[in-house]
């Protein structure tokens, strides 16, 4: 089987995260997408303000019919290494090919990843470019981690102009604009849980 590998802190995940893996199954067609929500990421200081319960529900909501929600990272209480995960999933399916996908930024930072060179001999790497200036870019990017060994696919997805940090922001400030850039359900949970409001 091809398997998609998705991971972020999804905090909340919104259309942006959902319409770059539907970019990324429209041109490859996966056979299974696995979405991991992260326990702690290795990369960027966060305090997070929902439970990782409702982090991992929110996501179950919004990839529901497109992919399968894995607790895996969660249930570690420790940093979340892709290597570690990719390690773990190679056990589970050890002949089938993984890709992992990824936003432009981690791309272009992808030498700082922990054992990044094993990282490309488990899984090729999807990443997407959002922006008109940033294709070339990372296109010297590929080049350079094909010398390592790496697999690398460059997609040019959609641009989002929202992040989860301003989601937070607007639920928190009571602007109920914030609604249009997540999937309804995501917005009822987020309601009737009252998260992010504090």
């Amino acid at each position: 089987m091809d398997i998609c590998f998705f991971g972020g802190t999804f905090n909340p995940v919104h259309n942006g995260h959902i319409n770059l893996l539907k970019t990324a199954e429209e041109k490859f067609s996966f056979d299974k997408i696995i979405v991991i929500p992260t326990k702690i990421p290795p990369h960027k200081n966060v305090v997070f303000s929902v439970t990782d319960e409702d982090r991992l529900n929110m996501c179950n909501l919004a990839f529901s019919g497109l992919a399968e929600v894995s607790d895996y990272e969660i249930t570690q209480n420790t940093v979340s290494y892709t290597i570690n995960t990719m390690s773990y999933f190679k056990q589970i399916y050890p002949e089938d090919k993984f890709y992992f996908l990824m936003g432009s930024d981690m791309l272009l930072t992808f030498e700082r990843w922990r054992e990044y060179k094993r990282l490309l001999s488990l899984t090729a790497i999807i990443a997407a470019s959002r922006e008109e200036d940033e294709f070339e870019v990372l296109c010297r990017k590929k080049a350079e981690l094909e010398c390592d060994g790496g697999e690398i696919h460059i997609i040019e997805a959609e641009p989002y102009i929202i992040s989860s940090s301003k989601i937070r922001n607007m639920i928190k400030s009571g602007d109920k604009d914030f609604s249009c850039y997540l999937p309804e359900r995501v917005v009822q949970y987020i309601l009737r849980k009252k998260l992010y409001m504090e």
